[in-house]
């Protein structure tokens, strides 16, 4: 992990610069998965889960009996900390529903809007080396909450078919029954297009590598729905002289064991602090289970130090974080001051990881720079925003002569007519 002492403004985008693959051979091997799921359907499905996940699947949906027997086997514990989680996740979004208001725009004309779920969406939750049942909670409980009809869920398996049994439990405790042991592109292509087993989808929700990322965003120019450019995991921890350096080191190491491309950023104001970290990080690297995970992150990761909070919080807004950790002396006034971030930890007690499991807010966020314009998952996120109008006799009479010489200046003479014609019998 390399310190930056006082870069320039002209430097700061080579400094915050995330770590990227090739684009063109990564969008060649995507575009050839997509196109064999979509023409061959589950055989491809099955041949590129052997090849990519080495497991012989000859039936991709778990019948009940599965997800029952593999649920069962999930310590108590770790239960009842996914019950926990699912209630607070439960208890934050269900205070998004939003009931139909009317606005009486002027006499006899009415507006509303109405939320209605998303009819068909698909849960893309990453498995292999970190099976992210939490991720499922984050996208399962919203997808509930919002009424969406028919839930898909996608989840790669281990080398002998099955998946986690804590990915089982999370699914049970929210509902969930349709699920497929797919992953990877397969899985995108799987419910972007439907094949014999996978129903096609309208939307897809979940984070991934850059793989993942990649056919999501290629589906979607292909009028598909997703909900964010949402790739490698990162975190930025914005820290001054008051902040505990093993806290902020065993903030860093969260994200950076997530995968070897994720990315982790420390922006201080306090050369010392910078030091003090480092030390931290190699302590607390030489203890993980994913050192190797973990170093691989670092490599492309970074301590930067600049002169004033001013230009820390400009830089942090700059690089637009995943997650932004504000461990300093004021951190509810400094957060005024953000306006580029997915989620938001305050203070030196609420580490990033609370957010990624069980504090109530969703964990599936934009990265790469996209917190710049788009927002986390959230109930939003399932459901579409129908408008309606209605308009009465006397609504019409007083509304219809703008729509005429609207409609006029603008050359539609069959919207105007639409108007006049009504106008004409009321009269």
């Amino acid at each position: 992990m390399q310190i930056v002492y006082h870069p320039s403004r002209v430097e700061w985008e080579q400094v915050i610069r995330r770590p990227l693959a090739d684009a063109d051979t990564l969008q060649a091997k995507i575009r050839g998965v997509l196109d064999d799921v979509k023409t061959k359907g589950d055989s491809a499905v099955r041949e590129y889960t052997e090849r990519f996940d080495g497991a012989n699947i000859s039936r991709l949906r778990l019948t009940p009996e599965e997800i029952e027997a593999g649920a069962a086997t999930v310590p108590q514990a770790l239960k009842d900390a996914i019950d926990r989680a699912r209630a607070n996740i439960e208890a934050f979004h269900s205070i998004q529903r939003e009931e139909p208001q009317v606005v009486e725009t002027m006499p006899g004309v009415k507006c509303w809007r109405k939320s209605v779920g998303i009819e068909k969406v698909g849960l893309y939750i990453p498995g292999g080396t970190a099976p992210l049942f939490s991720t499922l909670l984050m996208l399962g409980i919203p997808a509930r909450l919002a009424g969406c009809k028919e839930v898909v869920l996608c989840t790669p398996p281990d080398h002998h078919g099955n998946l986690h049994p804590a990915i089982l439990y999370a699914a049970k405790a929210v509902g969930l029954t349709s699920i497929f042991r797919i992953g990877g592109v397969q899985a995108i292509a799987a419910m972007a297009y439907g094949t014999e087993s996978v129903p096609r989808v309208y939307k897809i929700f979940g984070p991934g590598n850059q793989y993942v990322t990649g056919a999501k965003q290629m589906v979607q120019q292909e009028g598909l729905a997703i909900d964010m450019p949402a790739g490698p995991s990162e975190v930025c921890v914005l820290a001054d002289a008051t902040a505990h350096p093993a806290f902020v080191a065993s903030d860093l190491l969260s994200q950076a064991e997530h995968g070897p491309d994720s990315q982790v950023l420390m922006v201080t104001t306090d050369e010392t602090l910078a030091g003090k970290v480092m030390t931290e990080v190699q302590r607390q690297l030489q203890e993980l289970p994913r050192k190797d995970v973990a170093e691989r992150a670092l490599a492309h990761s970074r301590i930067v130090v600049v002169t004033s909070m001013q230009e820390a919080m400009e830089l942090v807004n700059e690089y637009a974080a995943e997650h932004l950790i504000i461990a300093c002396a004021n951190p509810g006034l400094l957060a005024e001051g953000v306006v580029n971030a997915g989620s938001v930890f305050l203070g030196a007690y609420s580490p990033e990881s609370a957010g990624d499991y069980a504090s109530g807010t969703n964990h599936t966020l934009p990265t790469n720079g996209y917190a710049r314009a788009y927002s986390g998952v959230s109930l939003d996120s399932f459901v579409r925003k129908i408008t309606y109008q209605e308009l009465s006799p006397d609504g019409l009479r007083r509304l219809g002569p703008t729509v005429v010489d609207m409609a006029e200046a603008e050359g539609l003479r069959a919207h105007a007519r639409a108007v006049q014609i009504r106008l004409n019998t009321l009269s």
